[in-house]
């Protein structure tokens, strides 16, 4: 961050991985072309910032979990796709008769580091710039860490001590959204004793931050292979994540995909690049999908379709974002595509395995849809609204209240901000609500 700009309010467009990098390639937000699950993916008719790059020239590489492109369209975005590595966690520190088995908090990861997915994901990125690469090439980097099972390499796994961490956002909140409390009933959380369960969730945030601290271990090996090789000179350097995570805030884990908390939606971006102003900050609101047409304009490559996303290149060199700007995260599946929703026995393996970590999420979105139902969240610099049609509606003043701990959502006193940011989701849903292509069709009946 020093060398680089930090953008400190950065959000996501979706909360769930695949439509939140879907976004995050293409400029589009989730629901303009159906990106919104872990099921719907780039297709080859679809622009993205690898494509572009790799029209315009460039070796692309891809070294890690994918969740973003269907089977087809690697031909056309990616020069190189590889997972390396054998494994990323240990195993569940609990019995399946234990109220805490489902809380995701596993034992250290044991095996060799070598082995590690993440270690050795990066290793080949290293391995490449080590080879004297010919430019133009960009390497993709999607690494899992931090992400659920809570587990890590030691030291790692035991870096941060729970003691020392500050209070964790309490759980029970009144005036939430009913997942809050059903994620706790089926992940069993309810049932545990309250000193287990502070005992617990301080330690699944200490973990989840040892597993944040192993990544800039590796992130810093790449740094200083790029100033060893001297390619540092001539390359850009984004640093980012596709969502948050509770790791024990509001007495919650993992993530949830009709979530808009800050810590779900507020993502680290940070970006070093040559002629760049380092240690700059910027803290006005921006959106994870300005990185492709940042990083396009960077390349000097045209963006040739509709898009909604801003370029970060000012900001890059020192300037200040945009106060009045918002962000907007959208989330959850309607009644109506039952597809959509995790759970369905006759796809996903955890929904018949009651020892699978996942089957608990399965299980609840099948029972009780409602609680994953489509939402759309805004945040400005100042407040946060999110919209549900089931009406479990938030609204929070986040000046005055920046945990997210007071929902006052039709509170009098609140009543003209509230009108204000409902009148300016419905014109961002109306602008955004689709695209057409740059390409037109004939008019002409055929001869």
């Amino acid at each position: 961050a020093a060398q680089g700009t930090r953008f400190d309010q950065c959000h996501v467009q979706h909360t769930v991985c695949t439509p939140s990098r879907c976004s995050m390639m293409t400029g589009w937000h989730p629901h303009v072309r159906g990106h919104r699950t872990l099921w719907h993916l780039l297709r080859p008719d679809e622009p993205n910032m690898l494509k572009y790059l790799k029209q315009a020239g460039y070796t692309v590489l891809c070294y890690g979990k994918n969740d973003l492109f269907a089977e087809a369209s690697f031909a056309d975005s990616v020069t190189e796709y590889r997972r390396f590595g054998k494994g990323l966690f240990g195993k569940n520190r609990y019995d399946v008769e234990d109220p805490r088995y489902y809380s995701f908090l596993f034992d250290p990861y044991e095996g060799p580091l070598a082995d590690h997915g993440d270690y050795a994901n990066t290793q080949a990125a290293i391995r490449f710039l080590r080879s004297q690469p010919q430019e133009p090439f960009i390497i993709f980097l999607p690494l899992t860490y931090p992400h659920c099972p809570y587990s890590a390499p030691q030291p790692y796994h035991d870096l941060i001590n729970p003691d020392d961490l500050p209070a964790l956002r309490p759980a029970n909140l009144p005036n939430r959204p009913d997942f809050h409390q059903l994620i706790r009933q089926y992940r069993r959380i309810d049932q545990i004793n309250a000193t287990q369960e502070s005992e617990l969730l301080r330690k699944i945030q200490a973990v989840y931050l040892g597993m944040t601290g192993f990544i800039d271990e590796l992130l810093g090996q790449v740094m200083d292979v790029l100033d060893e090789t001297g390619l540092a000179d001539t390359t850009t350097l984004t640093f980012t994540s596709d969502h948050g995570d509770y790791a024990g805030d509001y007495g919650l884990v993992e993530k949830w995909p009709s979530a808009a908390e800050d810590i779900i939606t507020r993502v680290p971006l940070i970006v070093r690049t040559p002629g760049g102003k380092a240690g700059h900050v910027v803290n006005e609101p921006m959106e994870l999908f300005d990185i492709m047409p940042t990083t396009l304009a960077q390349a000097n490559v045209d963006v040739q379709h509709t898009h909604f996303a801003r370029s970060y290149v000012a900001e890059l060199g020192g300037a200040a974002g945009d106060p009045t700007r918002a962000a907007f995260t959208e989330g959850g599946y309607a009644r109506h595509e039952p597809h959509n929703f995790e759970g369905l026995s006759n796809r996903d393996q955890f929904a018949r395995d009651a020892t699978n970590i996942y089957y608990p999420k399965g299980l609840q979105q099948q029972e009780h849809p409602d609680s994953v139902g489509r939402s759309v969240a805004m945040r400005t610099n100042t407040h946060r609204m999110v919209y549900r049609p089931t009406g479990q509606n938030e609204l929070y003043d986040m000046a005055a209240d920046p945990q997210e701990l007071n929902n006052v959502h039709g509170q009098p006193a609140y009543a003209d901000m509230q009108r204000q940011l409902e009148s300016r989701l419905l014109e961002w849903y109306v602008q955004t609500s689709d695209v057409t292509p740059f390409d037109m069709d004939p008019r002409g009946l055929p001869s």
